[in-house]
């Protein structure tokens, strides 16, 4: 590659260091695969007030196709109106229902994912079927009112307070390719965000 070693030493740490890749002893370098632990601990924050951090399970509701709309596109950074697969799911702990979630997904990347069946872990299936890895996301926090749907959806009363979750999720290229609106449940469970 025409580099010095200590330049390839120094890249793979940073790598390590932003969970891209896994270091084991006496066996190498690997590339980080989107187990359930590494995405409970690097990408779900939602934690029970009295319990372990925990993977939730997941109820898909339905799953469309549509033309992107403009905070859809925005986020993407894709056309207006290209073709989004929307997929609504119900997350839960215990049996309880606790996230409300709608992911957007550019169609054009995951073409064919509307008609698959939808694991509760999407981001091992964007690795193996679509090669895409998930390097990092930014996501934004806001306190809601739940509408009626969302309410209903959740078992709660309209008007419910919720935490609103807006995630953009990138590729390791920086490419857009999920957003995820997560209405959230905290009545009894916290987001928990380690800063480094």
């Amino acid at each position: 590659m025409g580099v010095s070693q200590g330049t390839v030493r120094k890249a793979l740490d940073e790598l390590a260091a932003e969970n891209l890749l896994v270091r084991r002893q006496g066996r190498g370098t690997f590339v980080a695969e989107h187990d359930e632990r590494r995405i409970l601990f690097q990408f779900f924050k939602l934690v029970p007030d009295h319990g372990e951090r925990r993977f939730p399970e997941s109820a898909v509701l339905n799953v469309t196709v549509a033309p992107a709309d403009a905070e859809e596109s925005a986020a993407l950074a894709i056309e207006p109106a290209a073709g989004v697969i929307r997929i609504r799911r119900l997350r839960a702990l215990d049996g309880r229902p606790l996230i409300l979630e709608t992911l957007s997904l550019p169609q054009k990347v995951f073409a064919g994912l509307d008609r698959a069946e939808i694991p509760n872990n999407l981001y091992s299936l964007f690795a193996s079927r679509y090669g895409i890895t998930i390097a990092r996301a930014r996501e934004r926090l806001k306190a809601v009112a739940l509408s009626a749907d969302d309410a209903a959806a959740l078992s709660v009363a309209t008007g419910t307070p919720a935490l609103r979750i807006d995630r953009i999720a990138l590729a390791l290229d920086g490419m857009p390719v999920e957003r995820r609106l997560s209405l959230c449940l905290t009545e009894e469970a916290h987001y928990l965000s380690d800063l480094r």
